[in-house]
């Protein structure tokens, strides 16, 4: 493979192109019109406009791409993650082009793309799941029925996608109808696929996920786990790796788990298998994401394995360069994205200039991001600026140095979530380990951030307190946190 094509923009673009150039392999861009100042398209040895900045018109037209791919004689696509990622059309199309897809085959695409599908096709192997109905609703009173038998709360979800489109909570008998006909409808304008199906709704979950790599010779590792349960709107905003709550045991039961998962729709290349773990730590499958993830650094950082080469090789039809028993959990990763919205007005992007842009460096910081000073934030994508990633010895060493890292970070122009992550890493939930996927909902109010600048430190501290008196927490942070007199450069910039 002399020639990789990514098929995608921004951050997650540079990340494949510069593990592509380490490789010795050329890279192509593909562009928007909204995109043509871009880093990735600098970077690349060639790039090629699609189109208009609509991603239907650009970075969502498969055959536009594949065309480039024979203008340019290219081997190989990598999809990055959205856009195409996951569409299994789109993989056919590109190998009945004669050219290599960096990432599964179509059937085992098709196969975890729906929750149901998967959910039957993992059932033979034991993999634990949550309690429910495992097909479509097609008897509403049954699904009653059912739903009376389990006990509420229960959870109505989507079959297909995901971002938490097509899911509704039911507290009680009298809101299923309801709640039921708002996820179809929900479900039929985001994925085009309204069947739905219903789960036990697990209490205080925590949202952890293996990342799994596997070749095309039979052989499927685990890379350990993620830990993703602090998120807005059903997206993850903060993730850890390895979790502060499982055991080696159960660590390694999941990640034996997610292997099975591998071996039950036949996958090759990485993926995620995705967990929802309860209070007393059992855990149950979600499903499996047939991409490389937003948060792959993290694990990265920890295992010390370079994702996009591993992808690259086994597409090549080399086998895995590493056994299980040669991986090892080196200190602890943190990532926070750092997406261009006000939490201070319910996460709703922030479009704009960077008028100032100044990314943080130092010992174990990492940056990923597609953007430069001066450049807008284009509307018409997903808002997230960069990835900010930090490594420490251990899980305290790598929160106080992302917290550092928050604090030397310069950003200007628009609204940015590195106040609320920084909040959240402060906060006693957090820093003692004691949180789940509710951690928005029960520790966190816009007017936590309404600090200004100038604050002494017990101002400061007091804030942190009354977020933590409200929301019953119970753990004190330890004294390495306490907040400095220090201030953030994107808070003195944001009131500047």
């Amino acid at each position: 493979m002399k020639k990789i094509l990514v098929a995608n923009r921004g951050e997650i673009a540079l990340r494949v192109m510069r593990t592509c150039r380490e490789m010795g392999i050329k890279t192509v861009a593909v562009y928007s019109t909204a995109d043509r100042n871009s880093p990735h398209v600098k970077y690349a040895d060639e790039a090629v406009c699609l189109g208009g900045p609509a991603s239907a018109d650009s970075y969502l037209n498969k055959q536009k791409i594949i065309d480039a791919c024979k203008m340019l004689g290219v081997d190989g696509i990598h999809p990055g993650y959205g856009f195409l990622s996951e569409n299994a059309e789109f993989c056919r199309m590109v190998t009945n082009a004669g050219i290599t897809f960096i990432g599964p085959s179509p059937e085992a695409m098709e196969i975890m793309g729906s929750k149901l599908a998967a959910k039957a096709a993992v059932k033979t192997y034991n993999i634990p799941l949550v309690p429910g109905l495992d097909v479509a609703i097609t008897d509403v009173e049954a699904a009653k029925k059912l739903s009376d038998e389990i006990g509420y709360p229960i959870l109505i979800k989507a079959s297909a996608g995901g971002g938490g489109k097509g899911m509704r909570v039911v507290e009680e008998p009298g809101q299923f109808e309801e709640q039921m006909n708002l996820a179809v409808s929900e479900a039929k304008s985001a994925f085009g696929d309204g069947a739905v199906f219903i789960e036990k709704y697990v209490l205080s979950p925590r949202h952890i996920e293996i990342q799994v790599m596997a070749d095309k010779h039979g052989n499927s590792v685990y890379l350990f786990e993620r830990d993703c349960s602090v998120q807005r709107r059903h997206q993850k905003v903060v993730e850890e790796a390895p979790s502060a709550v499982l055991t080696p045991e159960i660590r390694k039961a999941m990640g034996e788990c997610a292997v099975d998962v591998c071996k039950a729709c036949n996958y090759y290349n990485a993926g995620t298998v995705e967990f929802i773990v309860d209070d007393k730590l059992n855990f149950y499958f979600l499903e499996m994401n047939t991409r490389l993830q937003v948060e792959h650094p993290v694990t990265e950082m920890i295992s010390g394995v370079d994702l996009v080469k591993e992808q690259i090789n086994v597409a090549r039809g080399e086998k895995l360069s590493f056994k299980q028993e040669d991986l090892k959990i080196n200190g602890h990763a943190m990532e926070i994205r750092v997406y261009a919205e006000d939490p201070q007005n319910n996460f709703l992007p922030d479009i704009g200039t960077l008028t100032r842009y100044r990314r943080p460096y130092g010992l174990g910081v990492r940056v990923d991001d597609g953007f430069e000073e001066g450049m807008d934030i284009p509307i018409y994508y997903d808002p997230m600026i960069s990835k900010l990633i930090t490594h420490g010895k251990d899980r305290t060493e790598a929160i106080d140095r992302m917290i550092r890292a928050i604090d030397d970070y310069e950003v200007a122009g628009v609204e940015t979530t590195l106040g609320f992550c920084k909040f959240v890493l402060q906060h006693p939930a957090f820093v003692s380990g004691k949180f789940d996927t509710g951690f928005v909902k029960d520790h966190f109010k816009p007017e936590y951030l309404q600090t200004k600048v100038g604050n002494t430190e017990e101002e400061t501290l007091a804030a942190l307190l009354a977020a933590g008196i409200h929301s019953k927490a119970t753990v004190a942070a330890p004294a390495q946190t306490t907040t400095t007199t220090q201030q953030s450069k994107w808070r003195e910039r944001r009131y500047n």
